[in-house]
């Protein structure tokens, strides 16, 4: 049954394209030709080789008629980027930007102590994440400022007036950056990865290459945090040990010592005002 079934859907198609080809073939050619010339732009150039009507044979007439030719016209030499390649950079960006945030501005080093305060506080969840991850980005824009200033004043103003290329866009939009991390850097996460790459360097921040700066500047800043991290962490410690060693000699055991030693902490970092001499010194360390 579905054998026969099949066969007859094959015998319909077979039909349709039989009656197809059957109406192609009796169909008259029909001429087309351009209504009118069209300029290119302001100038006298005209996109159409021959005009409308003057073709004699039918192969004239499917011969192509147009000049299939892209120019591009600057004025005074400078040129715009296009609406869509425009959104196509800016979608790019965005993509990228958290990962650029996070490997080449102090993004890094702030959201650490930042966790490392609230934790030798014992806080557990206050400040919540989204309150520390706003106030890292908020303190990044304020150390980044002058970097981005220069950024925008020596690389995009000037690449935006045609004055350069994007490939020297790049590298102008790189200098201050790798001027604010080289500073940041320790010379023997340098020489690390150097010594991983096969590379020589002779000790001048011109000839590091990106690849080997920005992995370096990571590690610096990752190495820095955790050590401002530990010295936040000893003042909380000697309350934890007091609270502590009180409790056991007044042989209340079973108590948490962590539970009791918690509003000492906090009333500590309030009448030190914690936040203030954190984030103040924290900022420093950039300067």
């Amino acid at each position: 049954m579905k054998n026969k079934m099949f066969a007859g859907k094959q015998i319909i198609i077979t039909i349709c394209l039989l009656v197809t080809v059957g109406i192609l073939c009796i169909l008259r050619d029909i001429p087309v030709q351009a209504a009118e010339t069209h300029l290119t732009g302001e100038t006298d150039i005209s996109t159409i080789y021959n005009e409308a009507g003057t073709a004699e044979t039918p192969e004239e007439i499917y011969q192509p008629n147009t000049g299939n030719v892209v120019s591009i016209t600057y004025n005074d030499g400078n040129g715009e980027l296009n609406g869509s390649l425009r959104i196509l950079i800016i979608l790019t960006l965005i993509s990228i930007a958290p990962t650029l945030i996070i490997m080449m501005t102090s993004f890094t080093r702030i959201i650490i102590v930042l966790h490392f305060t609230r934790s030798a506080l014992n806080t557990q969840t206050a400040p919540p994440n989204q309150i520390l991850i706003g106030l890292a980005l908020i303190l990044t824009f304020f150390i980044m400022e002058p970097t981005i200033t220069a950024v925008y004043e020596e690389a995009y103003v000037p690449f935006e007036n045609g004055e350069i290329d994007q490939e020297e866009f790049v590298e102008a939009a790189m200098e201050p950056i790798r001027e604010f991390m080289y500073p940041q850097t320790q010379l023997k996460d340098v020489e690390l990865f150097m010594d991983i790459a096969g590379l020589e360097w002779d000790g001048d921040i011109e000839t590091i290459p990106d690849s080997v700066l920005i992995p370096s500047f990571m590690v610096s800043e990752l190495r820095t945090a955790f050590w401002i991290g530990f010295m936040i962490y000893i003042p909380f410690l000697i309350i934890d040990m007091v609270v502590a060693s009180t409790l056991m000699s007044m042989g209340m055991m079973m108590l948490p010592p962590t539970m009791i030693s918690m509003p000492f902490k906090i009333l500590l970092f309030v009448l030190a005002d914690g936040w203030a001499l954190i984030i103040g010194n924290l900022v420093q360390t950039f300067y």
